[in-house]
């Protein structure tokens, strides 16, 4: 029976990859959004500052930026260090695709990849210059790599989720190979890049599972998330292999706009395990960058049934506008 030895869930913005003085780059692409998503209502940039008032103004000065981010990192390296120590024998991440890996002509709203290794390809010239259009330059280079790198993956494990999570009436897509363009590989979503490349010091095969958070009209609620978490968790209990799990979420939390309210109401209700709290918030709320927080609630499902407990690591609300835009960034670990 394989055990799960670890959780953890962690932000993976722009933000932690960028310095502090830099994080205009960001900021210029929220004051150019006109859907800016904050609980129930959209906004441009202009109708945003004047709905939240001005108290962001201080919150966005440079020592308090430079502290956040320093914050940040001592969570990374934290989580790392908790990563070294549990020595998985595969990590399982749940974590969202930005058109990375699909595309708009097919979005599963649930997707595990079950081949034997993936590719985390390098950029093109095009494609870095697309990122550093939308002030990425410094997070691409955590996300991808400078050469191509090969993640090993336990496709069997992997496979016995896919038919597992069928058998518990979640119609999961199926991945046994990595989608290319005439012959060139799509890339690995910065979901799995930044947790490989940023977190990790040692790799353990990898089984991405894909979550579509952000693209209407196929987006699980926060409840069919909690339930195919726990469909997973059992799962992987039910592997007949004796491998060391880890499991992980990333992404989130509280982005473009950031509610620091949200964020502290949804980790609580996953520390203290009431589930049901977790699962009412209002749906719209988990619009844009915010609907990230899904796959944290994946992971909590999956952990639901295990004696792992929640602690959260730090919790810093990285702001970039007077407008309040930036990114709540979150750090948890479940031992």
């Amino acid at each position: 029976m394989a055990e799960i030895v670890l959780g953890f869930a962690t932000s993976h913005g722009p933000l932690l990859a960028t310095p502090p003085h830099e994080w205009d780059l960001r900021g210029a692409v929220d004051r150019r959004n006109s859907e800016l998503a904050w609980r129930d209502k959209t906004y441009d940039f202009a109708s945003l500052l004047q709905a939240r008032g001005p108290e962001f103004v201080a919150l966005n000065a440079a020592d308090v930026r430079a502290d956040r981010f320093a914050r940040c990192q001592r969570s990374l390296d934290e989580l790392g260090r908790v990563c070294e120590e549990a020595n998985p024998d595969a990590l399982l991440i749940i974590g969202d695709d930005h058109h990375e890996w699909f595309m708009p002509d097919i979005q599963p709203a649930f997707s595990i990849f079950h081949g034997d290794q993936l590719l985390n390809r390098a950029l093109s010239e095009a494609e870095t210059e697309h990122q550093n259009s939308f002030g990425l330059s410094y997070a691409a280079q955590i996300y991808y790599p400078e050469r191509d790198e090969t993640y090993a993956c336990p496709s069997a494990l992997a496979s016995h989720l896919v038919s597992s999570a069928i058998g518990s009436g979640f119609d999961v897509t199926s991945c046994a190979a990595q989608p290319s363009d005439a012959g060139v590989p799509r890339r690995l979503g910065h979901s799995f890049g930044f947790i490989y490349r940023r977190i990790l010091s040692k790799r353990p095969p990898l089984i991405p599972v894909m979550v579509n958070t952000y693209y209407p009209p196929n987006q699980p609620s926060t409840r069919r998330c909690f339930e195919f978490g726990r469909a997973l968790g059992r799962a992987l209990k039910a592997w007949p292999g004796g491998e060391r799990i880890a499991v992980a979420a990333s992404g989130g939390m509280t982005h473009f706009v950031v509610d620091e309210e949200m964020d502290a109401r949804l980790l609580d209700a996953m520390r203290t395990r009431d589930y049901e709290r977790l699962v009412s918030e209002p749906e719209i709320y988990f619009r844009s960058g915010t609907s990230e927080i899904k796959n944290w609630i994946v992971v909590a499902g999956i952990l639901a049934e295990t004696n792992l407990a929640m602690k959260i690591i730090d919790y810093a609300a990285c702001y970039r506008t007077e407008a309040g835009t930036g990114s709540g960034m979150g750090f948890a670990v479940w031992r």
